[in-house]
């Protein structure tokens, strides 16, 4: 059966997005969807195919809007500011969302992973390829002098993945931005990368 005509797909993503980021994945069955959206399960599947597509969808579309999704575009100039804007951001964002339901991302590795199929792995990809983005990042920053010579930068950027993640947690029970920003630069005062460095001389 074709889906109606009235079909509106962006507005469809809206609302499977809102309904696994609270909800939780495993809540959002085709069956649940279907009625959410108002459609029949073959229309379903013939506008999203499987419901793992349709996550791997949803995904990469919030992705595109996400607080850290700076780190992942072209990061000309100083690396460590980029870094600083993002967690802030991270702080602000979730506490400002007045329902505190978090990072569609933080939330679904914490219901569905680790698993060797469904969403996990895609899920798991994009952690690690996350990590690998601030450690390259972060490779740069220590060329350009803002970072210490001998810094582990692999540790570092381990860090700071694990500080990306726990600030969306936590944001759910502490609603306060300044308090998130304390844990936040505290953290980066103890690994080295704040307040940032000069640049040296002819860099």
């Amino acid at each position: 059966m074709a889906r109606p005509s009235k079909f509106d797909r962006n507005e469809a993503l809206d609302v499977v997005t809102e309904t696994i980021r609270t909800g939780g994945y495993e809540q959002a069955s085709v069956k649940a969807l279907s009625e959410r959206l108002g459609i029949t399960r073959s229309s379903f599947y013939n506008a999203f195919g499987s419901r793992e597509e349709l996550f791997a969808e949803v995904v990469a579309r919030y992705s595109a809007t996400a607080p850290d999704a700076p780190l992942y575009g072209e990061v000309t100039g100083p690396v460590l500011p980029v870094l600083h804007a993002v967690l802030r951001n991270i702080c602000h964002v979730r506490t400002a969302d007045p329902e505190g339901r978090g990072c569609i991302i933080v939330n679904s590795i914490s219901e569905l992973c680790p698993a060797p199929e469904g969403p996990a792995p895609l899920l798991t990809k994009l952690a690690t390829s996350s990590t690998s983005r601030i450690e390259e990042l972060l490779r740069i920053g220590r060329h350009q002098g803002e970072i210490d010579n001998d810094a582990d930068i692999h540790a570092l950027a381990l860090a700071l993945q694990n500080l990306m993640i726990g600030l969306n947690v936590l944001s759910k029970v502490v609603r306060d931005e300044g308090e998130l920003w304390l844990l936040t630069e505290t953290t980066l005062r103890g690994l080295g990368l704040f307040p940032p460095k000069a640049p040296k001389d002819g860099n």
